[in-house]
């Protein structure tokens, strides 16, 4: 999910719209950006858009549903668990026992078997716990940051690169603990491309896997900045090629570039390659 598209529940008009973009991944909401009196309202429409989708969209379906703890919960998690629904989004999660009991609603219904959970970490408790959020249930598919809920109450400047880069790093070394990937959260600022793909690149640098889309202009700087670039592929090849040498030589650690290589690095151009090979037009 290099790009996730979110899309308002409430505005059932865009679905088919954004099915048809180029977004890795839909982000259909009935939390924040629908008003209380038309939660039912939202729920209802988008599960029957969603009932009567194709079997495969093309795209990861995610579905973030109202808080646990609240009068709508219940009830966007029955009426989401679809065939074509990929992951739940959990919003506002600070203790692991609302993963294992959304968990837990979810093993009660036949139909929710494939469904997985992506935990939202949007408050100063849900950041200290991150990692045993993030391992709380194998259910579990990943952790996304939600910056407005987590920075605005606390008055920490939303442009501050030094306090972004904290909680990314928190965010992703919890996240690989339980062996899961991490996303970044939303950029609202629609007429800053520029800004937008500042903060795609650094938090690809920070090991990310990708990052919420508000409005389709910011798909494909998604798209591309999440992309191995053609020198790490390069980077990336010269590195297993060095490594199946030495193996044959007998040998262990090997110099590429100057830089001396061992199993980590292995891993991440593995990764690398794998990456590229999973992308129309690169060739790994």
């Amino acid at each position: 999910m290099r790009s996730k598209l979110f899309v308002p529940g409430s505005r059932p008009e865009l679905f088919a719209k954004a099915a048809a973009g180029a977004a890795d991944a839909l982000s259909f909401d009935l939390e924040d950006s629908v008003p209380p009196a038309r939660k039912a309202e939202a729920r209802d429409a988008l599960s029957a858009y969603l009932r009567a989708a194709p079997g495969d969209l093309g795209k990861v379906v995610v579905v973030r549903v109202n808080a646990a703890g609240t009068a709508h919960f219940a009830a966007d998690l029955a009426a989401m668990a679809l065939p074509c629904t990929d992951m739940i989004n959990l919003p506002m999660v600070e203790e692991p026992e609302a993963v294992t009991d959304a968990a837990a609603h979810l093993d009660r219904i036949r139909e929710a078997g494939h469904i997985r959970l992506l935990v939202n970490i949007e408050s100063p408790r849900g950041l200290r716990r991150a990692a045993e959020l993030a391992a709380a249930h194998p259910r579990v598919a990943g952790l996304q940051i939600g910056y407005a809920d987590l920075l605005e109450p606390c008055g920490i400047d939303r442009a501050d690169q030094a306090a972004l880069a904290h909680i990314r790093l928190t965010v992703r070394l919890a996240a690989a603990e339980a062996g899961l990937p991490a996303y970044d959260g939303a950029f609202a600022g629609v007429k800053d491309p520029d800004g937008y793909r500042a903060e795609c690149e650094a938090a690809r640098r920070h090991g990310f896997a990708g990052k919420s889309c508000i409005h389709p202009s910011q798909v494909a700087i998604a798209n591309a900045a999440f992309l191995p670039s053609p020198a790490e592929i390069a980077w990336a090849r010269r590195i297993l090629e060095a490594a199946a040498d030495a193996e044959a030589r007998g040998l262990g650690a090997v110099l590429v570039d100057g830089q001396m290589v061992d199993p980590p690095f292995l891993s991440r151009a593995r990764a690398t390659l794998a990456l590229a090979d999973l992308q129309p037009g690169m060739e790994a």
